[in-house]
């Protein structure tokens, strides 16, 4: 049975380490799976900020755009790795939901996705409590914060072994719900196919 409380230590473990290291994933079976996920938030999580970034002119602001995507779409590549892996799992253990089994409107791995985010949130926040020079109004709002993203990560930290215990249970259903980001395919984003296409008729002509 996938153990949640494995899930939370490993997310802040690595957000600690790869804040001094490069992201790696030293990480085995299914919770490398986990770790992968993790580390596309991570990388993520920092383009977002440099993007925000006042002194960062337009060349970089195009460079980290495109990596922002890139992390985004591996991001989501992971959550839909992560269920796969509960299915096959589920399918090793010959588990089959009952007839009135319920469908949850969100899988474990988009549930787990949410807690990495948490995970990281979490960490920039005491972060924010501990800088020297935090006023004393600063250190009272992020104090708030963080106890509000600790509530949130409990919360769902339980919602989460519910649904997996009913999903093992077969008293939940699980299925993998595809995301088919568009904008990254160069068949589906009419900007990437038509572009495609103008260049290759100049290349004809």
């Amino acid at each position: 049975m996938i153990q949640v409380s494995e899930i939370i230590q490993l997310h802040e473990q690595l957000v600690a380490r790869w804040h001094h290291q490069a992201v790696d994933n030293l990480s085995a079976g299914w919770l490398r799976l986990v770790a992968q996920q993790h580390g596309y938030n991570f990388l993520l999580w920092h383009e977002e900020d440099i993007a925000r970034s006042p002194d960062v002119d337009d060349a970089r602001i195009a460079q980290v755009k495109r990596a922002i995507d890139r992390f985004n779409q591996q991001r989501n590549d992971g959550i839909e790795q992560i269920d796969d892996w509960i299915t096959e799992d589920l399918q090793q253990h010959q588990v089959v939901p009952d007839n009135a089994a319920r469908l949850n409107s969100e899988t474990p791995g988009s549930v787990i996705d949410r807690l990495s985010i948490l995970s990281l949130r979490i960490f920039h926040l005491r972060e924010q409590h501990e800088r020297a020079d935090a006023t004393p109004e600063h250190i009272r709002s992020v104090q708030h914060k963080l106890a509000i993203c600790q509530l949130q990560r409990d919360d769902l930290s339980t919602a989460l072994a519910q649904l997996l215990e009913g999903i093992y249970a077969g008293s939940m259903r699980h299925r993998t719900y595809r995301q088919f980001k568009m904008y990254n395919d160069p068949t589906l984003n009419p900007y990437l196919y038509q572009s495609a296409a103008e260049a290759e008729a100049r290349r004809a002509g």
